[in-house]
């Protein structure tokens, strides 16, 4: 399974291709996956046949993709948005990778699980908006962490999220209503076409959608179910569920060869 990486100055002039360990945990606990981790290379190819043709691939050798979260926002001329404010991060190098690469991977029915910064991916991927800084929206709450001392004191908790009824998400965790963290200053503005609504929060900002057209699942999430996955029944749900579409397109990748052995 691919996870995607962010590209990180490390405060002594060097870059690092970096993915958090709870996303590695994850996978390999929750989804029962080998991870392979995908840098940030998109800047590297000149020519969009180029990183077409690296994608394909990569894909061919994997069963799915997980899209991290990232205190980065994606940049604004993605999605025909205003020039961001002074100070705000970006990681252009990771926007060039995972932009190509959500259209390719639905495309070519590799499963697709999407978190935080990777469900802003997915929108903008597909042509939807972002707002930069969700809690200056009027009437939307401060989606933001509370920069606490402890990983768990930020990841713990802060709002319900309304299920839609008859959805994809409500068919996985069999809720109408639950509890979820919150860590993000960007978020959805006006939702990708091709995108159908899965969740809200309470302020009406999107939590959850599902790409109804995709060949394999595709279920993008705003808030992090990777933390304590093994402890969150809800979370485990989703991990099933994307675990599941893995194995599928394993197995169908493993038939052709099969078929080629028994003759």
């Amino acid at each position: 399974m691919g996870i995607t990486a962010c590209f990180k100055e490390n405060g002594r002039g060097g870059w690092h291709h970096t993915v958090g360990d709870r996303y590695i945990q994850a996978a390999v606990r929750a989804v029962g996956a080998l991870p392979v981790l995908i840098p940030a290379i998109g800047p590297e190819f000149d020519e969009e046949a180029a990183m077409t043709a690296a994608l394909d691939r990569l894909l061919d050798g994997l069963d799915g993709v997980l899209l991290t979260g990232s205190p980065s926002n994606v940049e604004p001329h993605h999605y025909g948005g205003e020039q961001s404010r002074s100070g705000t991060a970006h990681d252009p190098a990771r926007d060039a990778t995972t932009l190509p690469l959500i259209r390719h991977s639905i495309d070519r029915a590799v499963p697709l699980m999407a978190i935080c910064r990777g469900l802003q991916e997915v929108n903008v991927a597909l042509d939807g908006t972002l707002h930069q800084l969700v809690h200056e929206v009027p009437g939307r709450r401060d989606h933001r962490s509370p920069k606490a001392g402890s990983v768990d004191a930020n990841y713990v908790s802060a709002h319900a999220i309304d299920i839609v009824e008859g959805g994809l998400l409500h068919a996985l965790v069999g809720e109408r209503r639950v509890m979820v963290n919150s860590l993000h200053a960007q978020g959805v503005d006006r939702l990708a076409p091709r995108a159908r609504l899965e969740a809200v929060a309470d302020d009406g900002q999107v939590e959850a959608f599902s790409v109804p057209d995709a060949p394999a699942f595709a279920l993008a999430l705003q808030w992090h179910p990777e933390h304590r996955a093994l402890e969150n029944p809800v979370s485990m749900k989703l991990f099933d569920a994307f675990a599941a579409a893995c194995r599928a397109r394993a197995a169908s990748r493993l038939r052709p060869a099969l078929r080629v052995a028994a003759e």
